[in-house]
């Protein structure tokens, strides 16, 4: 028996190879499929079963293009409706894979097909669970993302009864989940990528609340608003999507510059995936800076319409991995990369931006020199809450467009974040909006705070 656990840490995200005797299960598989094939195949092994845990809402799984590819049966728990051939299979019903087993405990409370995976080996023995985003190391998965349809606190009281068909598994059963620290399917999940059922009884809050009504209130409070792409990629999930190998294709063209100004004129958004130290010495105007060293494609769904038109500017030899990691989150309308990169643009006289950068004792000269300058946060309001500049305004990244046109565009406006990240997203999308009198914060709050001529609280 093999279990190799595969994770993205842009995605924050887990997925789970599984091998025994000749036949393979995938749990929660990446887009870009191929990997999972290449490893079966050099193992002389064959994909059988690709168990999902749910709807997943933060990115598009691979399950119908790796089904469609190897032949592998797609498997949901109960009330899973799909647009699509799969297998729903009932409550403890049991799939057999080389010499081990799999058995399905279906445990709604995220969303009501959630069911979580429970391995058992070769000689008959628990040996672990694959919990998807029913249970995760030191939290649980929110309960708010079928809103219309039940209540989170509905969902959370499902979720209570769902969590007791784990916590009565043997306390050294491995505890596998679909996610990791900085997914926003749970409020505060810890930085391990796995655990043990002894060890999530002991230390997991939601697991050591025995009151329902004290477990929903706990669990249904304090949950940041869901990114507006969730809802678009379970519906991808769901319902079916375009193919992966196809999407590759079309967005790994090499536009000349006339195309891709002609793209921008049909109304195509320029994506710039230079990380932020480059982005900032120049860029075509109206760019969004998506660093690829950071969550870029969390970001990237955050921010924009995952149906938008995209074009590329990319690092030289950086464009497929930009593409593979767009489509991960549902972006299927990328029509090119600009061939050359930014240079290509500088090389042809062409009209350029930047965005200025200060250190943390220029930013409290500025502040002093300038008391009407914008001081502008962008981290998120529990970042905020635990220390920020005494002026400034905490607007979160994820919220910024919604509040750009409220400010004065022509203020002098100091941005940064934690560390500088997502300052420079910010930066460009001040930019793009139409603001004149831009300066990043170069290493964030992190620098800030040890500034002593900055006034923190």
């Amino acid at each position: 028996m093999m279990i190799e656990q595969i994770y993205t840490s842009c995605l924050a995200q887990a997925t789970y190879y599984i091998e025994s005797d000749g036949e393979v299960a995938i749990i929660d598989p990446l887009r870009d499929y191929q990997s999972y094939i290449e490893k079966a195949k050099s193992n002389k092994a064959n994909i059988k079963y690709i168990f999902e845990t749910h709807f997943h809402a933060d990115f598009v799984s691979g399950h119908i293009d790796l089904a469609n590819e190897t032949g592998a049966e797609i498997v949901y728990g109960p009330n899973a409706n799909t647009g699509y051939k799969v297998c729903v299979a009932k409550d403890e019903q049991v799939f057999k894979l080389g010499k081990i087993s799999i058995q399905v405990i279906h445990t709604p409370g995220h969303t009501l097909e959630s069911s979580c995976f429970l391995l058992t080996d070769e000689n008959g023995k628990a040996h672990a669970v694959f919990t998807g985003d029913t249970l995760f190391v030191g939290d649980v998965g929110r309960p708010d993302l079928l809103d219309g349809i039940i209540t989170k606190e509905e969902l959370a009281s499902m979720l209570f009864d769902s969590l007791k068909k784990l916590s009565v598994l043997p306390d050294d059963v491995i505890v596998y989940p679909a996610h990791g620290a900085g997914s926003a399917c749970g409020k505060n999940i810890g930085k391990e990528t796995f655990s043990t059922i002894g060890d999530q009884k002991a230390n997991n809050y939601a697991l050591k609340i025995t009151d329902k009504n004290e477990f929903v209130s706990t669990v249904c409070s304090g949950i940041s608003p869901a990114p507006a792409y969730f809802f678009k990629d379970a519906s991808l999930n769901k319902n079916g999507y375009s193919d992966y190998n196809a999407i590759v294709k079309n967005g790994l063209q090499a536009l000349s510059l006339e195309h891709f100004q002609n793209e921008i004129t049909n109304g195509a958004v320029i994506i710039d995936s230079r990380i932020p130290d480059f982005f900032e010495l120049g860029f075509i105007p109206g760019s969004i800076n998506l660093g690829l060293n950071g969550q870029f494609a969390i970001w990237a769904a955050t921010i924009l319409d995952i149906h938008q038109a995209i074009v590329l500017v990319c690092k030289p030899g950086t464009e497929e991995e930009t593409i593979t990691r767009l489509s991960r989150v549902g972006f299927d309308n990328i029509k090119g990369f600009l061939e050359g990169g930014f240079d290509t643009w500088l090389n042809a006289d062409k009209k350029y931006d930047m965005v200025i950068s200060i250190s943390s004792e220029e930013f409290a000269l500025d502040a002093k020199h300038n008391p009407n300058a914008m001081i502008i946060d962008v981290r998120k309001p529990s970042e905020f809450k635990e220390g920020h500049v005494k002026k400034a305004k905490n607007i979160p990244l994820d919220q910024l467009v919604n509040h750009v046109e409220d400010l004065d565009k022509n203020a002098e406006c100091l941005i940064h974040c934690a560390g500088g990240y997502r300052s420079m997203m910010a930066a460009s999308l001040f930019k793009k909006h139409g603001f004149k009198n831009i300066k990043n914060v170069w290493g964030g709050y992190a620098q800030i705070k040890e500034e002593e001529k900055i006034e923190i609280e």
